[in-house]
């Protein structure tokens, strides 16, 4: 049979840092290959080479027996490969339609590719609308988007670079029954997740990358999780201690918010109702795209339309005050989309913590004390381990996880009275996102109220106190995490919630 993708000895440096240091990797038709690594050990850089969006300073690509050099990413589409990136590459102004028309023929009917896309997200179970706005759509809404243009492409070879960091439980086994298709197919699968779970129950081999090498092959269905974290980063993650605490007063509560649509694809919030104390973590579970973007809109500042008694801060109504008055009062908050919103990608990490750091320490008179943002900056990077070029480094020169690091890094240092965070660890390896889920906890001990969205269960259950749902713009009564269940927590995702049923719990 013959190799479907070969690359020998790719190697890519870069100013800081070799990317890339001498990759070897194999692919056969058919074959779903996991590229496992923790944050910035070189994988989506070598997925970039694949799909021709960076050139290799060394080495060989062969297809399907035959060396090549990919030019670009619609050269890559020619030959038949697709990639859905991490960091999602569509423009917020046009349509769904109008931006996966963007790489195809110019000829293609609009109507018709509508259709298409119509038919493709229902067949694989990725609700999508064709005629909405990016703009309007959540991270999750963003990700099927990239999943179905690339699909539409009928690849041979198809790169998933964390495909399911922002998908449901359920839309990810529908997910892996489209992979497992696709492969029967004869298509190929580059699989790129920190999931350890996923890559075992999908994968048929596994390349492990450490600092731009490769450090290993296996088969991951011959290992355990344990075994695949001690081969990425050698060693097991660090166990996350959730001891029960006492809440404290109430810091943060929200009173019959409702809200209409800010736009025609938006999620209306009806009469949202919830408490969050000091010294505990409110998760909310839901599904991407029922109101998650809406509240934290309203909750941060950014939706300015909230009546002024529907939000309270330590009994003190805040739903008519700016985003920069909530900040200056203790609320920090961490958006789900990194890039753009959580940091601004052409900035340097210590310019960047101008985004949230703005009192006397770092700015006095009107004036910017540099070297304390610099301090401030460095600190961030030794005590989460992100792997940047120092302070100086502009936030797009990083890896999507050491970027999360430095965000989180970022909110937790200015000591809160109120942490508002989406996806935390989204994209984070197993390591890392261990890391944050402690920091996280310690924020909670040290009298913190943190207001946690997630779209992963697994961390709603691990360092939640309480849990609510969100589904369709509404809110579900509040459960104690220990006495909720994932089939629980999975029906009321649905909206199937009573406040009996939450009562007998």
């Amino acid at each position: 049979m013959t190799i479907r993708l070969e690359l020998k000895q790719i190697t890519k440096k870069y100013p800081t840092v070799v990317a890339n240091d001498k990759v070897n990797l194999t692919v056969m038709p058919g074959e779903i290959h996991a590229v496992l690594g923790e944050n910035g050990a070189g994988k989506s850089t070598l997925m970039k080479i694949i799909y021709g969006v960076n050139k290799p300073d060394d080495g060989q690509v062969f297809w399907n027996g035959k060396e090549i050099r990919v030019a670009s990413p619609a050269a890559a589409r020619q030959l038949g490969i697709g990639m859905v990136f991490q960091h999602f590459s569509l423009f917020d102004t046009l349509t769904v339609a109008e931006n996966i028309a963007l790489g195809l023929p110019s000829d293609t009917r609009l109507d018709e590719l509508e259709r298409r896309i119509a038919d493709t997200a229902s067949q694989y179970g990725l609700e999508l609308q064709p005629q909405r706005h990016v703009h309007t759509l959540s991270v999750g809404e963003c990700q099927r988007v990239e999943i179905v243009r690339a699909l539409l492409g009928k690849p041979q070879l198809l790169i998933l670079d964390e495909p399911t960091s922002v998908l449901t439980p359920q839309a990810v086994e529908k997910l892996f029954e489209t992979l497992r298709r696709l492969a029967a197919d004869g298509c190929s699968i580059l699989y790129i997740s920190h999931k350890l779970d996923e890559i075992r129950a999908l994968c048929h081999t596994c390349t492990v990358m450490r600092g731009g090498k490769v450090t290993g092959v296996c088969d991951p269905r011959q290992e355990t999780e344990a075994s695949l974290s001690r081969l990425m980063i050698g060693s097991e993650p660090p166990r996350i201690t959730h001891r029960d605490s006492a809440p404290g007063k109430t810091m943060l509560e929200v009173r019959q918010l409702s809200l209409e649509k800010s736009h025609p694809f938006a999620t209306a919030l009806e009469n949202i109702d919830f408490s969050v104390h000091a010294g505990e973590i409110l998760g909310i579970a839901g599904v991407s795209g029922n109101g998650q973007q809406e509240l934290l809109a309203a909750l941060s500042g950014e939706d300015g339309r909230t009546e002024a008694q529907s939000i309270l801060l330590d009994g003190q109504a805040i739903g008519k005050r700016s985003v920069s008055w909530r900040r200056a009062q203790g609320i920090a908050f961490v958006p789900e989309e990194r890039l753009g919103r959580g940091a601004v990608p052409e900035l340097t990490l210590a310019q960047n913590m101008l985004l949230s750091h703005q009192d006397g320490a770092v700015v006095k008179h009107g004036f910017i004390r540099f070297r304390a943002i610099h301090a401030m900056a460095a600190d961030i990077i030794k005590r989460f381990n992100v792997k940047a070029g120092g302070p100086r480094a502009a936030a797009s020169s990083l890896s999507g996880g050491n970027l999360q690091k430095y965000i989180i890094g970022r909110e937790v240092t200015r000591n809160p009275k109120v942490l508002l965070v989406a996806q935390p660890t989204w994209g984070v390896d197993v390591g890392a996102a261990a890391q944050i889920r402690s920091e996280l906890l310690a924020l909670r001990d040290a009298g913190c109220a943190v207001l946690l969205i997630s779209e992963e269960l697994e961390e709603l259950f691990q360092i939640s106190d309480r849990l609510i749902v969100i589904a369709k713009g509404q809110v579900s009564p509040s459960i104690n995490t220990a006495d909720a269940s994932l089939d629980l927590i999975g029906q009321w995702m649905s909206g199937l919630w009573s406040t009996t049923e939450a009562a007998h719990v």
